[in-house]
């Protein structure tokens, strides 16, 4: 009898692990994106309007609040540009979004598939250790989409696992 004691205790152990192990698991992406910038990073659909909104997956929508004062600014392309391969990407950011000089470009097309993303470098007559805007120039080539839209992500280059230090600024395009 006391082997199926031992049975149950052992149950009860393993029960108890799994649930610690089911807590810890991440949450789901529609409990991350809280706002227009987490919904970019998650990759939502970047709507046209006004304001630009960001569409989740779960459907709910996120609008841009305007910012005097941003932290990217794109000069090229600009929102809702049609665009081909090569693709000249040129703007400027504020200096504590590189790493190492390079500063994360992703282009994807309407189903978040990455059909470009080279790596991205300051300009080098600007010192990048900087809060103020340092300018950065790339050309990206891709093969054509098998969508007509997609969208430009600028990102924060975060060497951390800190997610709380993530940004991104996202422009919508379409494909020639």
């Amino acid at each position: 009898m006391s082997n199926k004691y031992l049975q149950i205790v052992v149950l009860v152990l393993l029960a108890g692990l799994a649930l610690f192990v089911i807590k810890r698991q991440p949450q789901s992406q529609a409990k991350v994106i809280t706002d227009f910038q987490t919904c970019q990073q998650a990759g939502g659909a970047i709507l046209d309007g006004e304001p630009v909104q960001c569409e989740a997956f779960d459907g709910r929508k996120f609008s841009a609040v305007e910012n005097a004062d941003p932290e990217v600014v794109l000069d090229m392309p600009k929102y809702g540009d049609l665009v081909a391969s090569p693709l000249l990407v040129k703007g400027k950011a504020r200096g504590n979004w590189f790493f190492e000089a390079t500063i994360g470009v992703v282009l994807k097309d309407q189903n978040g598939k990455i059909i470009a993303q080279p790596t991205v470098m300051a300009d080098p007559a600007f010192d990048w250790q900087t809060l103020d805007y340092v300018p950065f120039m790339a050309s990206l080539e891709f093969a054509t989409p098998e969508t007509d839209t997609g969208v430009l992500i600028i990102s924060k280059d975060n060497p951390s696992d800190m997610r709380q230090f993530d940004a991104s600024f996202a422009v919508p395009v379409r494909f020639k």
